[in-house]
């Protein structure tokens, strides 16, 4: 049984790691092809914790390669579901066994808290794994209605190679939503971590293969966006990419796929989600903790962060002194301390585009209710306070712009149509909350809401079974669920004669 959280001395066992930051491409760790690397830096005090090798498009050649390789022979592709999802379940016992190294590496990269690196990231990891393993042998193929000389079979087949990109605030549950799907449909994978976290995606390689994953299926290039990301969305011989990031460069990968192969591009991008407060909630103590709850959690880094907070006048001064009253247990602390509950942000220029926002809130009339100023300056690291504005108004940068760092806006509507207007008034559309004791209402609101998932009388309510994505410019197509099979399946006819 492992020791409680509590228990351990993290930063003990952070001076006592070991950084391997090569390649992972056929099944075991390379030097880079061009033998550059760069300095991974935490987030927690500033300090290099070791060399990650810079990949080039040398390195994504010889892993899409690789990956070919290993699709084309049916080492993998091949293989019966039943078989793909015995591999798969070990491979999620396998990252379990290693919750603590996984939680270490995720917080001493990207600086999120060792409670929740080890007690939701590793573990939706390895949950996200297992719930494909346990799907892929209870899908089934359709036969089309035909006459009595023909046999119309509808099939799922592998695609081939799967180009994944992931970002830096989830890089372990982002890199299962793809590998889950992905694999288990008989493909290989070319997984490019973000160079900001790339530790956890090289480990789980290793993982994989200790659980029986064939060589070659899964591979990891870790390196920059526009070296190695460009090299992936355009190399010739992927078939797809399942991107999650900005929707600046979701836009670059849909350039890329035209001018190589017309890849097919799957965009999960930013978002800018409304939470909205209606007069008749009868609760709003629990609506302004769950807000903060799920604002400042994970430093505010979330794509899906409710970071326009929408509250009907009548109730907008209680509701403000509310949300004022939860700030304080979110205070910045230090990641490796099992009790912290809001670390850093990840890294330095990040820590520069918050601020940045903030004093645009503050210089567009804004009003500070809490934080807006940076935190533990002390230590080396990059952390911001937990911060609300008042006084926000739809055209202000801190109410268009995703923000990405621990930022509230709080605007005030005067009635229901206002609210549903001032929500919908965004390029995104990923993710938004109603709260009404009104049936009808929360009903209404929510089928009027342009967005990919709305909550009702709650926030970040999740399962493996229900799609993530969104609306507009919040990206194209779904993770998780059954859904995220499509993205990674082509769809073959086959029809058959049958001779009287």
């Amino acid at each position: 049984m492992s020791a409680s959280p509590t228990a351990i001395d993290w930063h003990a066992r952070a001076r006592a790691l070991t950084i391997d930051g090569r390649p992972f491409i056929g099944g075991r760790r390379v030097d880079s092809v061009e033998g550059q690397s760069f300095d991974c830096i935490s987030p927690i005090d500033g300090r290099v914790i070791g060399s990650v090798a810079r990949g080039q498009a040398t390195d994504i050649d010889a892993a899409v390669r690789s990956a070919r390789a290993a699709f084309e022979d049916g080492r993998w592709s091949q293989r019966a579901p039943a078989a793909r999802k015995r591999v798969l379940l070990n491979f999620a016992e396998k990252i379990l066994a290693a919750k603590e190294e996984l939680a270490l590496l995720e917080t001493l990269d990207m600086g999120k808290p060792i409670q929740y690196s080890l007690g939701v990231d590793v573990a939706s990891t390895a949950r996200c794994i297992a719930w494909y393993a346990e799907a892929v042998d209870k899908i089934y193929d359709e036969i089309a209605p035909t006459g009595p000389n023909a046999l119309a079979l509808i099939q799922r087949e592998p695609m081939g190679v799967i180009g994944a990109i992931v970002p830096w605030n989830y890089p372990m549950i982002m890199s299962a939503w793809k590998l889950g799907p992905a694999l288990a449909a008989g493909n290989s994978v070319v997984l490019k971590p973000s160079e900001k976290s790339p530790l956890t995606a090289l480990r789980l390689a290793e993982l994989a293969l200790e659980a029986g994953l064939p060589e070659g299926v899964f591979n990891v290039v870790p390196g920059f966006g526009h070296e190695a990301g460009e090299a992936l969305a355009l190399h010739m011989d992927v078939d797809a990419i399942g991107f999650t990031g900005s929707t600046r460069v979701g836009r670059k990968m849909l350039d890329y796929a035209g001018r190589s192969n017309l890849k097919r591009v799957y965009n999960e991008l930013g978002g800018k989600s409304a939470f909205l407060v209606f007069p008749d909630f009868d609760d709003l103590k629990r609506a302004a903790a769950t807000v903060a709850g799920s604002m400042f959690f994970n430093q505010g880094e979330s794509c899906n962060a409710p970071s326009r907070v929408l509250v009907h006048e009548s109730i907008a001064d209680e509701f403000v002194a509310l949300l004022a009253a939860e700030a304080p247990q979110y205070q910045a602390g230090d990641p490796l301390n099992a009790k912290t509950v809001m670390g850093a942000l990840v890294d330095e220029g990040q820590l520069r585009t918050v601020m940045g926002y903030i004093d645009s809130g503050r210089n567009e009339g804004a009003r500070v209710v809490a934080g807006a100023e940076q935190a533990r300056i002390d230590t080396g690291g990059y952390f911001v306070q937990p911060t609300i504005f008042d006084g926000v108004t739809p055209e202000m940068k801190i109410a268009r712009e995703e923000i990405f760092g621990p930022v509230m806006s709080v605007l005030r509507f005067k009635d229901e149509a206002e609210a549903v207007s001032i929500a919908n008034n965004s390029p995104y559309g990923l993710q938004a909350s109603v709260w009404s004791s009104h049936i009808d209402r929360a009903h209404r609101v929510a089928r009027a809401l342009r967005a990919g998932t709305v909550h009702v009388n709650q926030y970040d309510e999740d399962d493996m079974t229900v799609p993530f994505g969104g609306y507009k410019q919040s990206g194209n197509g779904r993770d998780k669920s059954l859904h995220a099979f499509d993205k990674y399946t082509e769809l073959k006819t086959t029809w058959l004669r049958i001779n009287k």
